[in-house]
């Protein structure tokens, strides 16, 4: 196990909102990493391939996934 801090940084996703609705993203190794901010890094990371994560992002700026959030 490594014990070099990750140089990668955490960044806000600029369409979250002032009420918390916020998710952070970055890249990290070889995956995309995504968690919600709320949990201050102490929460589940949802890890996927860049390719995993372009198809999610298109899926959601297209409106694919608008049924998931009723």
């Amino acid at each position: 196990m490594s014990t070099t801090p990750d140089p990668t940084h955490w960044i806000k996703a600029a369409r979250s909102s002032a009420t918390g609705s916020c998710v952070e993203m970055r890249q990290h190794q070889a995956a995309v990493e995504v968690r919600d901010t709320k949990q201050h890094g102490q929460g589940p990371t949802l890890r996927l391939h860049p390719v995993g994560f372009s198809a999610w992002v298109a899926g959601a700026k297209s409106g694919e996934l608008d049924h998931l959030a009723r």
